[in-house]
């Protein structure tokens, strides 16, 4: 069986569509694009798989191709505590790959996914080389210093639908997830992983977005209608579903 293969040895090539679904290489001139994709590899993770676990030394910078994953870690009690996910387009772990640390965080497959890694020491390669590659980590790296602040101040949120409301408007950020675009492919009980509430009561702050106007539950997943304000999503009173609304609609991935 697949699980029984450690991720690392299902690596292969990536296929061309692939490679164009990883971002940073088009901010590379052409002779540095061409050698850091051929030092590009992908794996086919299934759920609960492990791309990166806490202690273990860097050897590789990882992106997400397909599906989805969560970033979390174990406190001292054994309670997991979920950072983020991360969608289509993400790429992560750029500041333990840029001091050559162990990492200190779990990376988990939600479902089942495909996962680049560019190997650490053609990312320092390209950091020595590419001036486009540095822009780009310097973005992320800016990116992800708003993201966990913002997720400090989720995490102390006692309302769920705030807390739904700014954990969503965290998985559409264009400049690290720029695969996710206008809709985001995930399910309810995925959602409910990402930000510590159970699939009910998701579906109760999803219902009460999209009376609001700011999201639209599809087949497949969420289309944003208003990433503003899901943004600045602040408590308030609940509007009232539509009369005749369906209690169990509820969102399907069709990774």
């Amino acid at each position: 069986m697949a699980h029984d293969i450690p991720l690392y040895q299902r690596k292969r090539d990536p296929t061309p569509a692939e490679l164009a679904g990883i971002p940073w290489l088009r901010s590379l001139e052409p002779g540095e694009r061409d050698r850091a994709a051929a030092q590009v590899t992908v794996g086919d993770a299934l759920p609960g798989d492990y791309v990166c676990r806490i202690g273990r030394p860097v050897t590789y910078w990882f992106g997400v191709v397909e599906g989805l994953l969560k970033m979390s870690s174990d406190n001292a009690q054994g309670q997991t505590m979920t950072f983020t996910g991360v969608p289509p387009g993400g790429w992560f772990g750029e500041g333990t790959a840029l001091k050559r640390e162990s990492y200190r965080y779990n990376i988990q497959a939600l479902r089942k996914s495909v996962v680049a890694g560019l190997p650490v020491d053609s990312f320092h390669w390209l950091l020595d080389h590419s001036i486009g590659f540095n822009r780009f980590v310097m973005d992320q790296l800016n990116e992800r210093l708003g993201q966990f602040i913002a997720a400090r101040e989720i995490d102390r949120m006692g309302n769920p639908d705030v807390r739904v409301a700014r954990s969503l408007a965290a998985l559409f950020n264009p400049v690290l997830y720029p695969g996710v675009g206008e809709i985001l492919r995930i399910t309810q009980q995925e959602l409910g992983y990402l930000v510590g509430l159970s699939r009910q009561r998701v579906n109760e702050s999803l219902r009460a977005l999209e009376a609001q106007g700011t999201i639209r539950v599809e087949y497949g997943g969420l289309r944003v209608l208003n990433l503003e304000a899901l943004r600045s999503s602040k408590s308030q009173p609940r509007p009232r579903a539509p009369a005749g609304a369906d209690a169990t609609h509820s969102t399907t991935s069709t990774a």
